[in-house]
Order: structure tokens, then C-alpha cells, then sequence
């Protein structure tokens, strides 16, 4: 095979595993127009074959994909051009596959292949012997996942490179969070109302200041546990409140009321060794878009195992129903069907919460989880089943 045809599909991953595991000369898809004509999605794609150290040639034709006949023109037209070529029956619509078979009629020299979602393997259809083969061992990255999808990975809030120097910090400072979980949103207010002037890492300010429209009040009990665990240091506590943040790192984390469950969902991630790559703070560029369709660009945690990627949303108030919405379209935008979804509260999970993330196939762990040491086996859970 020197050229695959590939059927389009909104599912990235169908899009492109065929091209990733045969790595044929050339990939033609045959897609409809408004994708065809996408010059930033095509750029993505062949950013995330040459970061794979893919050297396919990558094409594009336009094609009404609910036309059968005019797919089979365009297979003919392929063939004509380059010969050599395979079908990948796999993805597409209906009427598409309906073309594909009629071209595979018309051409006994044809090799076809397809792929299970179910069994991970691609199989054999007619003269493909070489396409018997089950996919386990490939591996994709959080960024893989991005580019496969038409966007990108930008930095964050979060600098990931630096996170291996913190993984000693991130479950004493998630216990702080735990055991003044009703302070926190004041504690974090307290901190940018008196940090905000300058990058000093010393602090020098009332005990109480204006945060808003609203007056905040340092509390004394999570500044000392902060300061045992070594995120502060130098604190004083009396009508003046006086500290010094650790390092800039740790001044940007006392300041994201977030930070602190993202950090510790991103340590139980790695601490299940399920993963073959995680992130925390996911910026995602969709044509440098701040945002697509309402929904936001960041995603809180993103991991990847082999060909699944996770994302998980992580919220320290309770969950509303638009959170749940956002985190669907993310999954589905980036992952398809093989992807799975988390969304993390630090509050009890009710009943409607529950329900809605259950229509949305998003799993579900909340402060009960996170309180009795099961994060790691509920992250399990939704990732394998069970």
C-alpha cells in the first residue's frame, strides 16, 4: 500500500490510527467541504504526523460524504491518480461506507482493512494480510490527542515541566484544603487582595482587607497549617499580618482558588500508573480562539492511556449542570467515543448531578471520594470499568 484512503469522521482518532500504525506514503481523506476547506485543522494534522516522525503526504478531497455516488467518483478519482491504494473502512457515514463497498466491488487489486473500537486491533478485509494487527502498543500524548483533533496545546496556568520539584507538596497542601475546605474561599481572596501590587514575595497587610465588594479576614488557622507544610514561612498574625510565599510557584498557587484540586487529581493520576502522560492546566488553541461555542479552552487535568484520552474537570464548590455540558463537548470535540470524562468536586455530589453526569457517561468523584482516600480507585474505575 502506497496511498490509504481514509473516510473522514468526527471521531480524530479513526481519523488518523490507520496513517499512525501503516504510515503509507500518502493519506488521501475524502471529506466534506467545510472541513476540506479548514486550512488551520489540515496544518494540525500534519503538525501531529511530523511530531509522530510520520512522513506521510497528507490530501484532502472534497466530497459530499452523504452522497454515495460522488464518493465513489472520488475514490475513482484517487485510485486513478496514485494507484496502490487501500480502503480503511472505518468512520465516515453510511452512505460513504456504501461507496466503499461499491468501489471494493469494482476493484478485485483493492486492499481493505478496518478497525474495532471494541477489540483495539484492526482487521484484515480482503488482501490486507498486513492489517491483522491489534493496536496496544501505540501511545499517544495529551498534545497527540490535541493536534489529531485540529487544535493545539498551549501553557497554562501551570508550568508541567516544574511539577516534579512539587509532587512532595501537593497531598499535604490538598489536607489543608480538607480540613479548612470553608475558609478556603476566603483564605484565597485574603491572599490576592494583598499580594496584588507587585511580585514581592513578602506580604505585609492588615488582617483584614477589602477583596472586592466585600471585606475578607486572614484565617489564622490555615495560614499556621500553610506555613507547617512550608508554603509560607516568616508568618506573624495579629491586627498586621505579616509572611513570606516559598517561592513564585507557590505565590501563584495560594492565589487560584482551583490549584489545589487540580494539583492533587494530577498526582492521583500519576499515582495510579494508569497513564502514559498527564497534564494539569490544558490550554487548548482551536485556531487561537479563546473560546469555541461558549465552551472554555482549559481543561483542568488531561491524561492519556494509549489510545484513551481522560478529562477531568475539577471544581472546589459544587458542580452545576453547564460544567457538566462543557466537559461533554470537550471529550467529544477532542476524544470521540473512545475518550472518557471525570468531573471532581470537593462538595457532596447529589442526586441531580449525578443523574445529568450519567446521561453525559462522565463519572463522577466527590468529597466523600476525596476525603476517604478512594480518588485513585474511582479514577480506575472510570477509566477501566467497573
Amino acid at each position: 500500500m502506497k496511498t490509504l484512503i481514509e473516510l473522514y469522521d468526527k471521531r480524530p482518532l479513526e481519523n488518523i490510527l490507520a496513517t499512525e500504525v501503516f504510515r503509507p506514503e500518502r493519506t488521501v481523506f475524502l471529506a466534506p467541504p467545510k472541513v476540506a476547506e479548514d486550512k488551520a485543522l489540515r496544518a494540525s494534522v500534519n503538525a501531529f504526523l511530523k511530531g509522530r516522525g510520520i512522513e506521510s503526504q497528507l490530501s484532502v478531497e472534497s466530497v459530499d460524504m452523504n452522497d454515495p455516488q460522488a464518493v465513489l467518483k472520488a475514490m475513482e478519482r484517487v485510485q486513478a491518480q496514485y494507484g496502490d491504494c487501500a480502503l480503511d473502512i472505518c468512520g465516515g457515514t453510511d452512505a460513504a461506507l456504501f461507496a466503499g463497498g461499491l468501489f471494493a466491488a469494482r476493484h478485485d487489486d483493492l486492499a481493505v482493512f478496518t478497525y474495532s473500537r471494541r477489540r483495539n486491533r484492526f482487521f484484515n478485509i480482503r488482501g490486507a494480510s498486513y492489517a491483522s494487527v491489534d493496536t496496544g502498543f501505540v501511545r499517544f500524548s495529551v498534545a497527540d490527542f490535541l493536534h489529531m483533533a485540529g487544535g493545539s496545546m498551549r501553557k497554562g496556568r501551570v508550568d508541567n515541566a516544574v511539577l516534579s520539584r512539587y509532587m512532595w507538596l501537593m497531598e499535604p497542601f490538598f489536607s489543608v484544603f480538607l480540613e479548612n475546605r470553608r475558609a478556603w474561599t476566603q483564605t484565597i481572596g485574603y491572599m490576592q487582595a494583598v499580594s496584588q501590587s507587585n511580585e514581592s514575595l513578602s506580604v505585609r497587610a492588615p488582617a483584614e482587607v477589602k477583596a472586592g465588594r466585600e471585606r475578607v479576614r486572614a484565617d489564622a488557622q490555615t495560614l499556621e497549617a500553610l506555613q507547617k507544610i512550608g508554603m509560607i514561612t516568616d508568618l506573624e498574625i495579629g491586627e498586621t499580618v505579616s509572611f513570606t510565599f516559598t517561592d513564585r510557584q507557590i505565590r501563584a498557587w495560594l492565589r487560584d482558588v482551583g490549584s489545589v484540586l487540580e494539583l492533587y487529581i494530577y498526582k492521583a493520576c500519576l499515582d495510579t500508573g494508569l497513564f502514559n502522560d498527564v497534564k494539569t492546566s490544558v490550554v487548548v488553541d482551536w485556531e487561537r480562539i479563546q473560546e469555541q461555542d461558549g465552551v472554555s479552552n482549559e481543561i483542568d487535568v488531561m491524561s492519556s492511556r494509549a489510545l484513551t484520552p481522560i478529562f477531568i474537570s475539577c471544581k472546589t464548590g459544587e458542580v452545576k449542570t453547564e460544567a457538566l455540558n462543557e466537559l461533554s463537548v470537550l471529550r467529544d470535540r477532542f476524544g470521540g467515543e473512545m475518550a472518557c470524562a471525570a468531573i471532581v468536586t470537593a462538595e457532596p455530589a447529589n442526586a441531580a448531578v449525578r443523574n445529568r453526569a450519567s446521561e453525559l457517561h462522565i463519572g463522577v468523584i466527590d468529597l466523600a471520594d476525596l476525603s476517604e482516600g478512594r480518588t485513585g480507585q474511582r479514577l480506575k474505575e472510570i477509566v477501566l470499568g467497573g
